[in-house]
């Protein structure tokens, strides 16, 4: 099978296209012909060793090991099963939950075995991949392309959400409000929990496609008067922030958070370091959420707000599997609305 693989820490000339054996269904595991792929921000960021280059590169203490097929929000075709997995599954349109872990019913994505297909297991940047049958879910929507965009973004952000425990009295602030995440951010504060959302981007001319996906207010992060313009627009304080930005908005952030406010991070693109003045912390009440991923009982709740149209896709661009590194680099530009997807 033709697959993309890999091959060290590095830019773009350490992904490598092969034709590699196709793997074979083990026990309790499906084989499933891959008819799309998104590209998300953690296979960019272990193959440039953002992770660490050594034995914390990954999702588990050993690090990744190369060569891997990167790749995890997939959907696709299952064409053959395992022992102990009914035939019965055979021609069943899917969509990939992202990892497996060993952790109980809710606190899977926090247990320390947790591992992620595209790093501890080879991914959908391929023909084909094994995966266990129980972590595969009927697609929620008719097209392959469009039911790939949200395994790891769509749980990553209905987590978030989840965690600030959005209400729809409330006010929230979406930083990076036009990527994979932040879309689904919007989408999900405001058309699933009701949630009024003011979303930070970088070009205002997204303002009307982010208001169709659910924010009332868009402002860009380029205004030098950005913490007074979301005071302004929401007539005071924001009840949470839903942020994958990191350090360059972090003092926005707590600055527009009202007393007993809520911040949530799930990601760094705009720095991973940042000042933290305590006293900021303490005297406005402020609770800090650290998010990645969620359950599976989360999961099953997006897809079917999903199927039930309170979710849309959003697809910025589509490239072909052997143009991998193209759409790695066309990823990190800014701009985009959206999820990039690779179709073998």
């Amino acid at each position: 099978m033709k697959a993309v693989q890999v091959t060290g820490y590095g830019d773009v000339d350490k992904l490598s296209v092969v034709d590699i054996p196709c793997p074979i269904p083990k026990r309790g595991e499906v084989l499933v012909k891959v008819k799309a792929c998104a590209i998300n921000n953690t296979e960019i960021w272990m193959r440039e060793g953002a992770y660490g280059t050594e034995e914390k590169s990954g999702w588990r203490p050993e690090g990744v090991q190369f060569p891997r097929i990167p790749g995890s929000d997939i959907t696709g075709e299952i064409i053959e099963v395992g022992e102990d997995v009914p035939e019965t599954m055979v021609g069943k349109a899917i969509v990939l939950f992202p990892f497996t872990s060993s952790g109980g019913e809710g606190s899977e994505h926090i247990s320390d075995d947790m591992s992620f297909i595209g790093s501890e297991y080879d991914g959908g940047y391929a023909e084909y991949v094994v995966w266990p049958s129980e972590l595969c879910y009927d697609m929620p929507l008719s097209t392959f392309e469009e039911s790939a965009v949200f395994s790891v973004s769509g749980l990553t952000a209905w987590h978030m959400v989840e965690q600030i425990q959005a209400k729809p009295s409330e006010t929230i602030v979406v930083t990076g409000a036009n990527g994979g995440v932040g879309s689904l951010n919007v989408q999900i504060a405001s058309n699933v929990f009701g949630s009024k959302v003011i979303a930070i981007v970088g070009d205002l001319e997204l303002e009307d496609k982010m208001k169709e996906l659910g924010a009332n207010h868009v402002l860009s992060y380029k205004s030098p008067n950005l913490a007074e313009e979301i005071l302004e627009v929401n007539d005071g304080p924001v009840d949470s922030v839903l942020d994958v930005v990191g350090d360059a908005l972090f003092s926005t952030s707590l600055e527009v958070l009202k007393k007993g406010g809520k911040f949530c991070i799930s990601g760094s693109a705009g720095g991973q370091k940042t000042e933290l003045d305590f006293r900021i912390l303490y005297l406005k009440h402020i609770t800090f959420y650290g998010s990645v991923l969620g359950t599976r009982e989360e999961f099953k709740q997006m897809l079917e707000a999903i199927s039930e149209g309170k979710i849309k896709p959003v697809i910025d661009r589509t490239f072909p599997l052997e143009k991998a590194g193209e759409a790695q680099t066309y990823f990190k530009h800014s701009g985009k609305l959206g999820k990039i997807l690779l179709l073998p």
